[in-house]
């Protein structure tokens, strides 16, 4: 599925309060396209606008632009693990950048007053303990200020795995999500992956946010 705004407006009508997403857009197709793919229909909120880049500059011109027409968030895209997403030298590939990711969520902060979030992975190829997770929250909460992370249970292959593989090949690992609330308790930490049933999401609230 393509959660653009056609699809937003059907999983409206299946509830009223959770926070929907836009596809990921690039600060390039954002700054330099028609803007087609920021129009939205007002009953599509909440909605978040989900972007993808590494320049802090521009992120910070792409959420101003977000809080212009009326998004409720924006959110900062480092868990897609395309290859052509990587070619761009964003998304999941950013998270062996740990300092820049900081850079831009502060930029973005410092350029609007909409929430600034981060959707992510518990890992890379092989920096994939929970000493690089950590870090990596804790740089993004500091040095940037992002109070909110979106975490895919799931490692992400850079090499070897297309994005589809990725979403189920790499083992899910919500013990190490839940370990980052604990350690984090002040974050808001949201689990993603895997979650299929309305059990599996009242389970994992009992843990998470």
């Amino acid at each position: 599925n393509l959660t653009d705004r056609h699809c937003r407006f059907f999983l409206r009508q299946l509830s009223r309060r959770a926070l929907l997403y836009t596809e990921m857009v690039t600060t390039g197709a954002l700054l330099h396209g028609k803007g087609d793919d920021l129009i939205f229909n007002e009953e599509e909120h909440p909605l978040a606008l989900q972007l993808g880049g590494n320049e802090p500059k521009e992120l910070a011109r792409c959420a101003k632009i977000a809080q212009h027409m009326g998004y409720d968030e924006v959110n900062l895209n480092v868990g897609c693990p395309s290859a052509r997403v990587q070619n761009g030298r964003f998304g999941a590939c950013l998270m062996a950048e740990t300092a820049l990711v900081g850079d831009c969520i502060a930029a973005m902060r410092e350029a609007v007053s909409l929430p600034i979030t981060v959707k992510t992975r518990i890992g890379i190829d092989m920096q994939d303990s929970y000493e690089f997770l950590y870090e990596f929250i804790d740089t993004c909460a500091t040095k940037g200020g992002c109070q909110k992370f979106i975490i895919h249970a799931r490692k992400a292959w850079l090499n070897g795995l297309s994005p589809k593989d990725n979403r189920k090949i790499p083992p899910l690992d919500y013990e190490r999500v839940y370990r980052l609330k604990h350690d984090f308790p002040l974050l808001q930490i949201v689990v993603n992956g895997g979650i299929t049933t309305l059990h599996d999401a009242i389970t994992h609230l009992q843990q998470l946010d």
